[in-house]
């Protein structure tokens, strides 16, 4: 068994997955690209990197990582994304905490979003929790995306980040949050809510204030605004009114 294993899940990562790996391969026992299945050259990339490739059909985020936890015979299980990368840091950090006794470790990102390093928003310090004892966590199945872990044990945090390179143009931005907002709106719609006119008004209300005041995301100026505009809009707005073009229950 070894004792530290990275695991990068990728989907169509070309562009991220060769420096990806390098800042990981040095200082963790082995690195496992859990590909969802790349028409790119992702697995021919991480294979050249010196990764193990696995080739797992996707079916939601919560379930890749599940599967790799079930699989990999490895006491701790780091889990990267292909658009963040370790730092010396972090390498050090991990490495330390890894023989104490909490079962998880919730790790800071760094967020960069259009060239900006952000400082506040909910992107500073983004803890995620992504290095896991591997017979002590689970994934919940029902969030299949911005998954949820379960500890059979304590937990613990670190100080030094990984630098998350989330989105590098405004049109990746848009794109993703307009799947985030239908996956907000169809856990609303499972909930059996359905939109009032308040809702068009008051939520997206809400959501700015907790981006920009609750959260700092006046930290980062003009720059932090526009972030928490759009914000209101996909997750405060968007949501309920994709509920009005869902068709009702019979």
């Amino acid at each position: 068994m070894q004792h530290l294993v990275a695991v990068i899940l990728t989907r169509d990562e070309a562009h991220n997955i060769e420096p990806c790996i390098m800042s990981l391969r040095t200082w963790v026992d082995g690195v496992v690209v859990w590909d969802g299945g790349s028409v790119d050259d992702t697995v021919v990339r991480a294979q050249r990197a010196g990764a193990l490739v696995v080739v797992r059909p996707f079916d939601n985020f919560a379930a890749q990582r599940q599967a790799a936890l079930d699989t990999i015979d490895a006491e701790w299980i780091l889990f990267v994304d292909a658009d963040e990368r370790a730092t010396p840091e972090l390498a050090r950090e991990v490495r330390a905490v890894i023989g104490g006794l909490a079962v998880g470790y919730w790790i800071p990102r760094r967020n960069w979003i259009v060239g900006h390093a952000l400082r506040g928003g909910g992107f500073a310090p983004d803890y995620q929790l992504r290095l896991l004892k591997r017979g002590n966590a689970a994934y919940v199945a029902e969030r299949a995306v911005h998954e949820i872990v379960t500890l059979a044990g304590a937990e613990g945090y670190v100080s030094a980040p990984l630098v998350h390179y989330n989105y590098l143009t405004w049109e990746q931005f848009h794109r993703k949050q307009r799947v985030y907002a239908a996956y907000e709106a169809r856990i609303l719609a499972g909930r059996g809510i359905r939109p009032r006119p308040h809702n068009f008004v008051l939520q997206p209300l809400r959501e700015f204030r907790r981006r920009f005041f609750t959260l700092g995301g006046w930290r980062d100026g003009q720059f932090g605004l526009q972030l928490a505009l759009w914000l209101a809009w996909y997750y405060g707005f968007m949501p309920y009114r994709l509920l009005t073009q869902a068709p009702r229950a019979a």
